[in-house]
């Protein structure tokens, strides 16, 4: 039996990977950041999946990258307009879960307990 991937759904797992979903959370402050800036708010991210991810949200439209022309070379991240779009989402979700995190949290309780 073959699997077809709908191109929606390797969108979705490009933007709510662990790593993606983090970037994009960081990068909605509007700002524009530095490599070494997101790897120390990622702290756990190594530097290849950091590297990856970043890539695969540029190559998907939400992450613009810019070389600035100084020596030492500096590139700096933000996000595209799609990538807004996905952020608002992604923060407001976030924001959701945090609003909500007792209430998960008795639930997941009353369920252990049953």
């Amino acid at each position: 039996m073959q699997v077809i991937m709908c191109p929606e759904r390797a969108i979705m797992e490009h933007v709510t990977s662990r790593w993606g979903v983090l970037v994009l959370q960081a990068l909605s402050d509007g700002e524009a950041w530095r490599f070494s800036a997101l790897k120390r708010e990622l702290a756990l991210a190594s530097e290849k999946m950091l590297t990856q991810t970043l890539r695969t949200l540029e190559r998907d439209g939400f992450v613009h990258r810019e070389v600035l022309p100084v020596i030492p070379p500096h590139v700096e991240y933000t996000l595209t307009p799609l990538g807004k779009g996905a952020a608002s989402h992604l923060v407001a979700l976030a924001e959701w879960i945090a609003a909500h995190q007792v209430e998960v949290a008795d639930a997941q309780l009353t369920y252990d307990e049953s």
